[in-house]
C-alpha cells in the first residue's frame, strides 16, 4: 500500500522537476539570445559609432542633425507602420530591403537584419538609421548599380569629408574626399526605390535631373540640401565654411522656393476664368514619389459675400499606382503599374485652367491659389497605426499639409 501511494508521489516530483528544467532552459535560452542581441549590436556600434558619440565633440552638427528627418530615418510611426506591410507583401522576402536605404550599413551585416527590424519595431531603437557614421564612412559610390551602392571603408578607422584642413584628433583619422561635394553621395537612396524595382523608369524619383538647368551650371544636391553657413564643424575649431545637416527640403524654409505661381483672372459675362502657371524650380521631380503617398496639391479656392467659399478645385501631382488584384494602392512596393503620372518634371512650367460661375450679389470675391505638400494617406488601419503611435497623434506633422507658396487676390466683379 505505502509502495502503491509513493508511485504517484514520485511521478508528481518527476514532472516538476520536468518542468523545472524547462523553465530554467528557457531562461537561459532566453539569457543567452539577450546576450548574443547585445554582442551583435555592439559589434555593429564598433563598427559604425552611434551618433551620440559624435555629439561629444561635434555638437552643432549633432543638434542640426537632430532636427532632420534623417534622424527618425527608422524612428518614425510611418515607418514602422510601413515597414510591416512590406514584410506582408509579396515582396517582404528580403528583409533587409528598406534598411539599404533607412540604415544603410545593414549592407555590411546581411546576418543582421532581424536585429535591425526588432529595433525599429521597438518604436525607440538604439541603432542610428541615418546619421554621422552611415555617410561618414563612406569612400566611394558604384554608379554601375541600379541604385547606386555605397561602398564603406571601416578597417582604417578613417571618417571621410569635404575638409582639406581637418583638425588632427584622437577620435578618428580624418580625410578629405571630393564625393562629400557630389550629388553621387546622395543617390544611393534618392535615385530609385529598390522595392519598385520592376517599375523601371516609370518610377524614377528624380527624373532627369542630371540634364536640369540646375545641374548644368554646376549645382549639386549638396547645394540646396546642404546649404553652406559659417560655423563650427568640432567644438572649439576655428570658424569656417560649413555646411548644414538639417538637411532642409519639405521640411525648412527651402521649400518655400521650389515653386512659382503666376495667376491670371478673367471675369467674361456669367464665367470667370482663372489661369495658374504652376513653375517648378527645383532641378528633380516635384514631388519625389517615396513614399508612393506623397503629392503636391495645387488648391483653388473662390470667396464671395462674406468670405464664404463657392468654388472649390484642385489639381494633385504625383503618382498613382496599381497593385497586382488591380487595385490602387499607396505602397510602391505593392505596385506592378503606374497608372498616372502627373508628377511636375524637373523645372516644368505646367498651365492650370479653372471655369466657374462668377459670384452674384457680390462687388468683389477673392481668389486664393496654394500650392502645398499633401498630408499622408493610405489604407484606414495603416493612418489609424500611424495615429496611435504617434506621441502627437492626428496633430503629427505628417497628417497636415505643408505649404510651399500662396497667392491671394481680391477681384472687383464688373458691373
Amino acid at each position: 500500500m505505502v509502495m502503491r501511494d509513493s508511485i504517484p508521489r514520485k511521478i508528481g516530483i518527476a514532472a516538476a522537476i520536468v518542468v523545472m528544467a524547462l523553465f530554467f532552459s528557457h531562461w537561459l535560452d532566453s539569457g543567452t539570445f539577450a546576450q548574443e542581441t547585445a554582442l551583435s549590436q555592439s559589434t555593429i556600434e564598433q563598427a559604425f559609432p552611434t551618433s551620440s558619440k559624435c555629439k561629444r565633440c561635434h555638437e552643432r552638427v549633432f543638434e542640426e542633425w537632430d532636427t532632420s528627418p534623417l534622424s527618425r530615418s527608422i524612428h518614425s510611426p510611418a515607418f514602422r507602420a510601413s515597414l510591416d506591410a512590406f514584410l506582408a507583401s509579396r515582396t517582404g522576402k528580403d528583409k533587409a530591403l528598406c534598411f539599404r536605404c533607412h540604415a544603410p550599413h545593414v549592407r555590411e551585416f546581411p546576418d543582421q537584419v532581424q536585429l535591425f527590424i526588432d529595433q525599429a519595431k521597438a518604436g525607440d531603437p538604439s541603432l542610428d538609421g541615418v546619421a554621422c557614421a552611415q555617410c561618414h564612412l563612406i569612400k566611394q559610390v558604384d554608379r554601375t548599380k541600379q541604385p547606386p551602392e555605397p561602398k564603406y571603408e571601416l578597417e582604417s578607422k578613417t571618417v571621410y569629408g569635404p575638409y582639406k584642413d581637418a583638425v588632427q584628433n584622437r577620435a578618428h583619422q580624418s580625410m578629405e574626399l571630393g564625393l562629400f561635394q557630389k550629388s553621387d553621395l546622395c543617390l544611393n537612396c534618392h535615385q530609385s526605390v529598390p522595392s519598385a524595382a520592376n517599375l523601371g523608369k516609370t518610377n524614377d524619383l528624380l527624373g532627369n535631373w542630371d540634364q536640369s538647368k540646375a545641374v548644368k551650371s554646376g549645382k549639386e544636391c549638396q547645394t540646396c540640401h546642404m546649404p553652406e553657413q559659417i560655423g563650427e564643424s568640432a567644438n572649439g575649431e576655428k570658424k569656417r565654411k560649413t555646411a548644414n545637416h538639417t538637411f532642409p527640403g519639405r521640411i525648412g524654409k527651402l521649400r518655400q522656393e521650389a515653386a512659382k505661381l503666376d495667376v491670371q483672372t478673367k471675369i467674361v459675362g456669367e464665367n470667370t476664368t482663372v489661369t495658374v502657371k504652376v513653375q517648378s524650380l527645383v532641378p528633380h521631380n516635384l514631388p519625389a514619389t517615396h513614399p508612393a503617398w506623397a503629392t503636391v496639391v495645387l488648391d483653388l479656392d473662390i470667396k464671395g459675400k462674406n468670405l464664404k467659399t463657392v468654388f472649390t478645385d484642385k489639381r494633385v501631382y504625383g503618382r498613382v499606382y496599381q497593385d497586382a488584384k488591380g487595385q490602387k494602392t499607396s505602397f510602391d512596393f505593392e505596385a506592378v503599374k503606374v497608372l498616372e503620372d502627373t508628377v511636375l518634371k524637373p523645372e516644368e512650367t505646367r498651365i492650370e485652367t479653372f471655369t466657374f460661375s462668377t459670384p452674384k450679389d457680390t462687388k468683389t470675391f477673392d481668389v486664393e491659389v496654394t500650392l502645398n505638400y499633401a498630408p499622408i494617406t493610405g489604407p484606414a488601419p495603416f493612418l489609424q497605426r500611424v495615429e496611435t503611435e504617434s506621441s502627437k497623434g492626428s496633430q503629427d506633422p505628417v497628417f497636415q499639409p505643408i505649404e510651399i507658396i500662396k497667392y491671394a487676390e481680391n477681384i472687383s466683379v464688373p458691373k
